[in-house]
């Protein structure tokens, strides 16, 4: 074990040295003044040169104390979220951060069947697009979307995102679309959007180099849903998250043609929180579910095939 200075005057000169005020550092540790300096002399004994310059009443860190700061705090940062962590684990919550397309379809019809399986244990479920900070957020495991890796985190496959138009049936009746060149000549949601262009190239039809007419862009599969569903346009869409509503006639797949879009979903966690039992029951839930979306053979096999599998 290396030789480490008091915990105690490491503290008092991370706060002084965040203020450069001893009076102001007092205050937030809840000690005199004079401990304070008592405390920083005691460090600046210990390295053997001063760690702040005393002015006429105040103190500003020295070269020395500028190159220590930094240091300083990144280690009491990550003590503190080591400690923040490990409450984490043991806690009853399990907190999860998902992309919206997903977690508001496809995950929110099945999370129930987890909660009766973990009755002990509540679940926090986070829809956004944003990109996780596990730290900062309080999330034990996140559903990104993707092409990985992320450094520091493990992630794991779960499938290729892939896209269809969908739309309501009297949209297909009202614009008489029969074929996939159809839909150049109609309501589009997203028109820019360059997966439209993988879609189109998979049914081999050749797309102008501009939109027919300004379209509307949404920021997720949820709102485009609402739309589609109304009768006011096309839209790409995952189709095996929308089964019900397909199953229920209120959207339709035209055609058989799904677009593999360059990202997956991945189910993402930090590096450090291996073997914790709330995210490993988790996991072992979730990949269950996927392999029973497998077995239902309604999406193509490559969908299930990690992108660096496919040759």
């Amino acid at each position: 074990m290396p030789d480490l200075p008091p915990l105690s005057a490491v503290r008092v000169f991370e706060a002084a040295a965040r203020l450069e005020n001893f009076s102001r550092a007092a205050e937030e540790l809840g000690m005199t003044q004079a401990a304070v300096s008592y405390q920083v002399r005691q460090l600046e004994d210990r390295v053997g040169r001063p760690l702040f310059l005393r002015e006429k009443g105040r103190v500003r860190l020295s070269e020395a104390g500028r190159r220590l700061a930094p240091a300083v705090s990144a280690a009491l940062a990550d003590i503190a979220a080591a400690f923040a962590q490990l409450s984490a684990d043991d806690s009853g919550v399990l907190a999860i951060s998902t992309i919206p397309s997903f977690g508001g379809t496809w995950l929110s019809a099945r999370i129930g069947r987890f909660q009766v399986a973990m009755p002990d244990l509540a679940l926090r479920l986070a829809t956004t697009g944003r990109l996780t900070d596990f730290t900062r957020d309080g999330i034990d495991l996140a559903i990104r979307s993707g092409v990985g890796p992320w450094p520091g985190l493990a992630a794991e496959f779960l499938m290729r995102y892939h896209v269809t138009p969908l739309c309501s049936p009297a949209f297909v009746e009202a614009h008489g679309i029969r074929e996939p060149a159809d839909l150049l000549r109609v309501q589009r949601l997203a028109p820019d959007d360059p997966w439209w262009a993988g879609w189109f190239a998979l049914c081999g039809v050749s797309v102008p180099p501009a939109a027919p007419r300004p379209g509307i862009a949404l920021d997720s599969q949820m709102e485009e849903a609402r739309l589609a569903g109304s009768g006011f346009g096309a839209a790409l869409m995952t189709p095996i998250f929308w089964r019900d509503e397909i199953a229920a006639g209120t959207l339709v797949q035209p055609f058989p043609h799904v677009y593999l879009a360059p990202v997956s979903l991945w189910l993402v966690r930090p590096e450090s929180r291996h073997g914790v039992r709330k995210i490993k029951r988790f996991r072992e839930w979730l990949l269950a579910e996927m392999a029973a979306e497998r077995a239902r053979g309604q999406a193509p096999s490559a969908v299930w095939t990690a992108p660096e599998q496919l040759g």
